[in-house]
């Protein structure tokens, strides 16, 4: 079944990659949405439903941490995986999005099979 994503990244480049990693990780895709923040993806997410997530930590406006706060606060969204990707070197903000319902992370640069091992078992 193919699987609508969400790609929340301040970086145009790296929401391409992103899309391109996940086609070689051989995820089924539908749909794909991006969002350069925490505001346009929640603003998203009020017209589209997607059965994955996958979010910077580190963004203007409104960063993965509260972006991540609020899907997982919201009935509709809070059952979706949200899988942080980032180039945090701080493992307090990766533990501080664990704690608050991330599904896991994978630190940038990354490889496609490093996003195909993240993603078993939460798709």
């Amino acid at each position: 079944m193919a699987l609508d994503v969400l790609i929340v990244d301040d970086s145009a480049a790296i929401r391409k990659i992103l899309h391109r990693v996940l086609i070689q990780a051989e995820v089924q895709l539908g749909k794909v949405h991006e969002a350069s923040d925490g505001n346009e993806a929640l603003a998203k997410l009020k017209t589209e439903k997607v059965g994955l997530i996958l979010s910077d930590i580190n963004m203007p406006n409104m960063d993965g941490i509260e972006f991540l706060t609020k899907v997982k606060a919201d009935a509709t969204h809070k059952h979706v995986p949200i899988l942080m990707v980032t180039t945090e070197g701080s493992q307090a903000k990766v533990m501080q999005a664990l704690e608050l319902g991330a599904a896991g992370y994978v630190k940038k640069p990354f490889t496609a099979d490093q996003i195909k091992e993240k993603l078993e078992g939460l798709i």
